[in-house]
């Protein structure tokens, strides 16, 4: 039975941070078949109630999935083809010649087959099913559909690129390309159906073994998306279209010239008179397909990092005001408490401290971030509050084995004195120190579950190359390894 949004993040809990890309599977990387439920199956074995991916959006072809074509959209790359074949659509699963071995490409002309197969034999009720989701997805699906159509006419080109009467979205251009491009829409539309399907089966699996999906909000969104073409209001750019700022971070623990993400800022004047609006739709759509969500990058919603769009780092921006607590109050009045992870990382002010408390919501404690500064550091275990989430590492950081075969000897000597001197190994004497704290939920990556190396690593923030790829194989989750962890959930009152 599902707890009620009270009580999720006010229990101990355990939890484990994989993305659905890192399932094990025949394909060129996880999706939403059996593997997934065979996860679901080790986490309740396992006494974990809490699963943890990053944002499930559509990627770019760098496979980012904080860099999505909608803040709406599902990935149709994570899509089971087998489901498809289960469902009678997608006769046979067999590769066609014209995509060359491509899996990307094989798996999206498998769904087209299956749209067809779907036209063709599916039911009454199947039918109705996908004609009530295109209508109750309406406000964010047809824009969706469209956008992502002209790209691929456009030979995946920017927005901006694109002819002015598209780029304007000249309303008999965009009427003409609706009719023209009928049926590449609806099977767009259909993959987001079949994906969203596959998704809430998914969920509705999980909920009844006791395990709670926890997702993951990019604060902004991709230039190139259909947000930013179908809602160029909501976003800080120039007449033309074209972005004077971009966001990022300053230099910090992870880069000394700072992060340049390239996202457009908000217009949060314009978002202002229209009662958040956009902001509430986007929480919508996630509350839907999950039951904890985290804010990445909080901070920005009270001040944000604005860099010159002509800068090529992030060393030269100005920190500018947001209205955070307007905007967290709208979704409040429209959406009630939910359950809200703030991630709250980076440079800190009070101000940012106080937007977090005002909504009590947990913030995010990194035991890799622990062990320097002294013991004043917020990030040691006996300086934790119980309304916080703890991890040994993020999907940012190294695993934390690769994190500890780079300490230096006094800095092992140190981890190990403020852990007690433990006859484990260090990487698990910090799992075991994050599932001993006092934090409420505890989530450990699954790399550092199975003891791997800096070679594991999910991204390494500041590069575009190697990233996203990693996943695990069944065989390395080792009895032995399966059994410790079950039993350092249960000893700690996390199961």
């Amino acid at each position: 039975m599902k707890p009620t949004d009270s009580e999720i993040l006010n229990k101990r809990r355990a939890g484990i941070l994989l993305h659905i890309t890192s399932l094990p599977g025949a394909g060129s990387h996880g999706d939403l078949g059996r593997d997934a439920y065979y996860f679901v199956d080790f986490l309740q074995k396992a006494g974990i109630t809490v699963w943890q991916t990053l944002p499930l959006g559509m990627t770019h072809a760098d496979g980012s999935p904080y860099q999505c074509l909608s803040a709406h959209a599902g990935n149709p790359e994570l899509i089971s083809i087998d489901w498809l074949v289960n469902k009678g659509w997608l006769p046979v699963a067999a590769q066609c010649e014209e995509c060359h071995g491509s899996h990307r490409f094989n798996r999206n002309c498998q769904v087209t087959k299956a749209f067809n197969g779907f036209m063709e034999r599916a039911g009454p009720q199947d039918r109705e099913d996908f004609a009530r989701f295109c209508q109750d997805k309406a406000f964010w699906l047809d824009d969706f559909s469209l956008f992502l159509a002209l790209r691929i006419e456009f030979n995946q080109q920017c927005w901006n690129q694109w002819p002015d009467y598209f780029k304007e979205r000249e309303p008999k251009a965009i009427k003409e390309a609706r009719i023209r491009l009928g049926h590449a829409i609806d099977c767009i539309k259909f993959e987001q159906y079949v994906f969203f399907r596959q998704w809430m089966d998914l969920k509705d699996y999980a909920n009844q073994k006791g395990v709670l999906l926890f997702g993951d909000i990019p604060i902004f969104v991709s230039y190139d998306s259909a947000d930013v073409w179908a809602n160029r209001d909501v976003f800080k750019l120039e007449d033309s279209g074209d972005m004077s700022v971009v966001a990022g971070v300053p230099p910090d623990y992870f880069s000394e010239t700072g992060q340049r993400w390239g996202n457009p800022h908000y217009n949060w004047m314009f978002l202002k008179k229209t009662g958040f609006n956009w902001w509430v739709e986007r929480m919508k759509t996630q509350l839907e397909q999950f039951d904890i969500l985290r804010i990445d990058h909080f901070r920005g919603l009270e001040a944000a990092w604005e860099i010159p769009a002509h800068e090529p780092t992030a060393k030269h921006g100005e920190w500018v005001k947001a209205p955070g607590k307007a905007l967290l109050n709208a979704i409040k009045a429209e959406l009630g408490a939910i359950p809200l992870v703030a991630e709250d990382l980076g440079i800190i002010t009070d101000e940012v401290t106080a937007l977090r408390d005002d909504f009590n919501l947990p913030g995010m404690k990194i035991l890799q971030f622990a062990f320097g500064g002294g013991p004043d550091n917020p990030y040691l275990p006996n300086n934790y509050e119980k309304n916080c989430v703890v991890y040994t590492g993020t999907h940012d950081n190294d695993t934390t084995l690769g994190w500890a075969e780079q300490l230096s000897v006094d800095e092992k000597k140190y981890v190990y004195e403020y852990l007690g001197n433990p006859l484990a190994t260090l990487h698990c004497a910090l799992i075991q120190a994050a599932l001993a704290s006092v934090a409420n939920l505890a989530i450990i990556p699954m790399q550092d579950i199975l003891e791997l190396d800096s070679s594991h690593r999910m991204n390494t923030p500041g590069t575009t190359v190697g990233n996203w790829q990693w996943r695990f194989q069944w065989g390395q989750l080792s009895p032995e390894r399966s059994s410790r962890l079950a039993h350092l959930v249960e000893l700690f009152n996390r199961n």
